[in-house]
């Protein structure tokens, strides 16, 4: 073990359910993205986001009464407005992506954000970056590539090689958001984070309303409330797991998203697993941990679904 000092503070007795509700938490963001898929397909991308965002607002309304938490101060309020905006923005690119490409595919490109994260920290944060960091990233980059070669042969078309570049920019989002998630850590309860992100999220998209918004149908309600209900529980139960054990032990689990992406892809979507797409994943996740051997543990949350 690199640290002896981490065994010490976290025995490993104490790990067991830490990581068996962080596995949980994987699972249940990867049928959220499922869940998101399909609803996007039958309602729209916009409508999807928009009663995913009043879904979830009412449900953190209902949880933040029922726990009696506090009203943020300004300064935290300007936090939550700017980082409700950038997931808004975040999770269009992603669930627009996830449209055109195979689920696998897109979870296995937004796995660079961890590596975008390092850069954005370097530059909003002044923090060092490592020559095993630059390694590790560059590592990352060429799984992209690998995956990306894929789309090059001519097996996808046109339109899922734009969803590919759609994945990258809301990884790059995506990484912002880490560093906000950082700065957010220590000024608010997970319940806060989450109901304000999806009432920021809410004003965001209320803007198109009046020209786009339906009332979803009646096969399309069971999909707003699961992928709503599953974003606040997944959320929850990493918030929860990463509190009760060291984070570079629970940090492998969250790669675990590739394999139920995979998995869900197929079962709901007769999704197929290709070479190009595994190789490429292999790489950026061996590059997001090398990073997270010389960074703080905290950037690396891989889950882009979670917006």
């Amino acid at each position: 073990m690199r640290n002896p000092d981490i065994s010490q503070s976290v025995p490993p007795k104490g790990v067991a359910i830490p990581f068996l509700i962080c596995c949980l938490g994987v699972a249940l963001f990867s049928v959220m993205d499922a869940a998101m898929k399909g609803l996007s397909l039958s309602i729209g991308l916009y409508n999807a986001l928009l009663w995913r965002a009043i879904t979830g607002s009412l449900l953190g309304l209902v949880l933040m009464l029922a726990t009696r938490q506090r009203w943020p101060n300004r300064s935290v309020l300007r936090l939550h407005l700017l980082r409700g905006v950038v997931v808004a923005l975040m999770a269009s690119f992603f669930f627009w992506a996830i449209m055109r490409l195979p689920l696998a595919e897109a979870i296995a490109l937004s796995f660079i954000a961890p590596l975008i994260a390092l850069y954005l920290a370097a530059l909003l944060l002044k923090e060092r970056i490592g020559r095993q960091a630059i390694g590790a990233s560059l590592l990352g980059l060429v799984g992209v590539g690998v995956i990306l070669s894929g789309r090059m042969r001519g097996d996808y078309d046109g339109d899922a090689l734009m969803g590919a570049g759609a994945v990258l920019l809301s990884a790059m989002l995506f990484a912002w958001n880490l560093i906000l998630q950082r700065q957010q850590a220590q000024l608010a309860s997970p319940i806060e984070v989450a109901f304000f992100q999806h009432l920021v999220m809410l004003g965001v998209f209320a803007i198109g309303a009046p020209a786009w918004a339906i009332v979803p149908t009646g096969a399309a309600v069971p999909l707003v409330l699961m992928a709503a209900i599953l974003a606040f529980t997944s959320l929850a139960a990493l918030a929860w797991a990463y509190a009760r054990a060291e984070a570079q032990r629970l940090i492998p689990v969250e790669y675990t998203a590739f394999v139920w992406a995979a998995i869900f892809g197929w079962l709901a979507f007769g999704e197929q697993l290709t070479l190009t797409t595994l190789a490429g994943a292999l790489l950026i996740v061996a590059g997001c941990l090398i990073a997270a051997r010389t960074k703080r543990a905290d950037i690396a949350h891989v889950e882009a679904g979670a917006a």
